[in-house]
């Protein structure tokens, strides 16, 4: 593994380069009047952030109220993550989401969150609507040293003696020696209900894993969570389960995002791009996202990065699999490679303090920002809003820490890296490169407050996001309408939503039977202006097609 990230790291020393000229900036900001930026109150909203946040929805949010909390302090995606929870309970909170977008007219993007080859332990059921009142009146005590069995039998009931997990594979491919994690669901770090086994005696006949525990524990909540240390890599990406779901839930509910857990290689990828294909166009047009979890998948980051439509890092899981001091050089590495691709990366587990307090810790609040430095496109929240008490404040805060790192963000840098990577033959920009690397040194070059992308699939202005400008980009997606053998169809809405994951992007639906330019602008421009983003005299960039030729125009805003 040293050796691995020993060569990825020298194809990308730039990386070192793009910290310390971040640290110049921070610094020259101290010597400019930059402290009154840090002893002041910022007055600006959490909206105000380039970068997004994806929300874990369900338990402690799930009402309309909840929902309409949350897309007000600036939940750009919501995630339903199948690891725990029906398809009715997922859809009765599908169903309030909407009904929160409609009354506070905020857009927001849908994410579906595979079981894939998780193995769990659950305490409660499915349908509950409390993890307080779901969870077992007594934690289980596990005490140091103490034996304990892990056993495929899910008729036997969750005791400090037996833990019966629902994947009947794993006495194949445990063995003794291994390493078992045991933790709360969506566990933060901050609890004492997690436990470390080491694995004793494997009985394959009776489906038993007999363990020693590490340290002692008192496990509680609806599920626990079981992770053996680099093994089952040869488990299913895609269990049935998933499939059912795929099929009978997301395509039926036009969801966004499949996020695909545990994802091992590109051909995990392709296989599940495949199903989605076979399911018609509303499955077709689902973006996969990888999330990485695995040491294994971190091995073959490069060619998961250009199969999948973004990557998740998933550092929980991804923390138990590698040593703690390796885990921010992943970090930098994953983050690197997909900015280069141009391919939306999602950070996951940092604020998790924040399920049980109104505040980060300082090094949470560190991390949050080093993670736009690095170039993330989204914050990704767990715990904190599935079972948090302070879902809206997390999510504000999260905005805010974020939008402080954008303004230290060296722009300028992380554009002349991508340059290099986006050259094809013979050093030559492809022609959507070129449009997009052009609009943004020229919003770069006249101070513009804006850039306009005009587009059908929200491609040229995920491209814009790529070069990182340090204003907002309005794509404005132009949808068609299509006939069917019955009814007439609307295509444009999923490609606006799917903007939802890149940073700096701001999706707007253009009136499909309006094709004036100038009144499609003005549109953009008043939305622009009641959001504060834009004022008159203004510079604004726009990408258009003019005929058959695309061109990028700098425009002031005089109307």
């Amino acid at each position: 593994m040293s050796m691995m990230m020993g060569r990825n790291l020298k194809r990308y020393d730039s990386t070192s380069n793009l910290i310390h000229k971040s640290v110049s900036n921070l610094a020259a900001a101290g010597s400019h009047g930059g402290l009154s930026q840090i002893v002041e109150a910022s007055s600006e909203k959490s909206h105000s952030s380039l970068t997004k946040v994806i929300c874990t929805v369900g338990v402690q949010s799930r009402t309309v109220p909840e929902l309409v909390a949350l897309l007000r302090a600036g939940m750009n995606v919501a995630r339903f993550d199948f690891s725990w929870g029906s398809m009715a309970y997922h859809t009765a909170t599908l169903e309030n989401l909407h009904t929160a977008m409609k009354q506070t007219k905020i857009l927001c993007a849908t994410m579906l969150d595979t079981r894939g080859p998780e193995i769990g332990v659950q305490l409660a059921p499915d349908d509950v609507t409390s993890f307080d009142a779901a969870a077992p009146k007594e934690p289980i005590v596990l005490e140091q040293g103490s034996r304990v069995t892990l056993t495929t039998d899910t008729r036997v009931k969750a005791s400090a003696k037996f833990l019966p997990v629902n994947n009947p594979a794993m006495t194949k491919f445990v063995q003794p020696g291994d390493d078992v994690f045991v933790g709360q669901y969506l566990f933060t770090g901050t609890e004492a209900s997690s436990v470390y086994l080491k694995v004793e005696e494997v009985d394959e006949a009776l489906g038993h894993i007999h363990c020693t525990c590490k340290n002692t524990a008192r496990l509680s909540g609806v599920l626990l969570t079981v992770q053996v240390s680099n093994k089952g890599d040869d488990l299913p990406t895609l269990s049935e389960f998933d499939i059912h779901v795929i099929k009978h839930w997301l395509v039926p509910h036009k969801i966004d995002f499949l996020s695909l857990s545990f994802t091992p290689d590109a051909a995990a990828v392709h296989e599940c791009r495949a199903l989605l294909r076979e399911l018609g166009p509303t499955g077709a047009n689902v973006n996969i996202i990888a999330k990485v979890e695995r040491l294994n998948a971190l091995k073959r980051i490069d060619e998961i990065i250009a199969a999948a439509d973004g990557v998740i890092l998933s550092r929980g899981n991804l923390g138990l699999d590698m040593p703690p001091e390796k885990v921010f050089l992943s970090q930098k590495m994953v983050l690197f490679k997909c900015n280069a691709a141009g391919k939306p990366v999602v950070l996951t587990r940092v604020v998790d303090t924040m399920t049980d307090t109104p505040r980060p810790t300082r090094a949470e609040a560190t991390d949050v920002a080093n993670a736009v430095l690095d170039g993330a496109d989204a914050i990704m929240l767990g715990a904190e809003t599935l079972r948090g008490m302070f879902a809206p404040e997390a999510v504000a805060t999260v905005r805010r820490i974020c939008r402080q790192a954008e303004k230290v963000f060296d722009f300028e840098n992380h554009y002349q890296q991508q340059l290099p990577s986006a050259m094809v033959d013979r050093g030559v920009l492809s022609q959507s490169e070129a449009l997009a690397s052009s609009a943004v040194r020229a919003a770069s070059k006249v101070n513009a407050a804006m850039i306009v992308v005009f587009t059908r699939s929200g491609h040229t202005a995920r491209l814009v996001s790529k070069y990182r400008p340090n204003v907002p980009i309005v794509s404005l997606v132009i949808p068609r309408i299509q006939q069917d053998s019955i009814r007439w169809i609307l295509q444009g809405e999923q490609a606006a939503r799917q903007g939802l994951i890149n940073r700096g992007v701001v999706p707007l639906l253009a009136n499909p039977t309006h094709s004036d330019m100038t009144g499609l602008l003005r549109v953009v421009f008043d939305f622009a202006k009641r959001n504060g983003t834009v004022k008159e005299g203004d510079q604004v960039v726009v990408i258009q097609k003019v005929g058959t030729t695309s061109v990028v125009k700098v425009m002031a805003m005089d109307f």
